[in-house]
């Protein structure tokens, strides 16, 4: 159902980013839900496997959604619409790197585009939320307030209000409740086979 060259593409993609990000940004970079997608997804075009390209659009289709209004209304209009996409200006971060970093662009089209061809498994909600309850806490552990990967220190700056942990259980339950679910709905309504 998925055609040789998107695989062989993806894939020749990926080990390309692989190395590159791990030099500049290091392992915990990977720990980032759309470093998390953009890796499954080679695993559910090679295997043609709904369940791994259900959990990843519903984990993050809409933040890439996000980050897309963000990147291209900046582009188009120079207004910095979130901070999302905010690092695609940083003139400190190489130009290939930044370039690597459009898979941002083609991830949720790609997400689509699975699903319309295997369909959507409501599978995919439960084991997002199990992704995220298992790297939330370890990305706390491994990311730095500086990296602050999936915003486990707080969001765009280290938040002061709350113990670190609480904070982290916060995004437990908050990424599931209002990420999600709606995501759910939207991809069960549209891709349910």
């Amino acid at each position: 159902m998925i055609p040789l060259w998107l695989k062989i593409a993806w894939t020749v993609f990926v080990l390309i980013l692989i190395p590159v990000y791990w030099r500049h940004n290091g392992p915990a970079n990977f720990l980032w839900f759309s470093d998390i997608a953009l890796l499954a997804l080679t695993v559910a075009l090679w295997t043609e496997n709904r369940i791994i390209a259900s959990t990843m659009a519903v984990s993050v289709l809409f933040p890439e959604i996000v980050w897309n209004i963000a990147y291209f209304g900046r582009l188009l209009t120079g207004y910095k619409f979130a901070g999302l996409a905010a690092y695609m200006w940083d003139a400190s971060s190489p130009v290939y790197l930044r370039g690597l970093s459009l898979f941002h662009v083609f991830l949720p089209v790609a997400l689509v585009w699975l699903l319309w061809r295997l369909g959507y498994d409501p599978l995919g909600l439960r084991i997002a939320t199990l992704v995220v309850w298992i790297v939330l806490p370890i990305t706390y552990l491994a990311s730095t307030q500086t990296a602050n990967v999936n915003w486990v220190f707080g969001i765009n700056e280290p938040q002061q209000w709350m113990h670190p942990w609480a904070w982290v259980a916060v995004l437990m339950i908050v990424i599931p409740l209002l990420v999600h679910l709606p995501t759910h709905f939207i991809l069960r309504a549209f891709f349910s086979k």
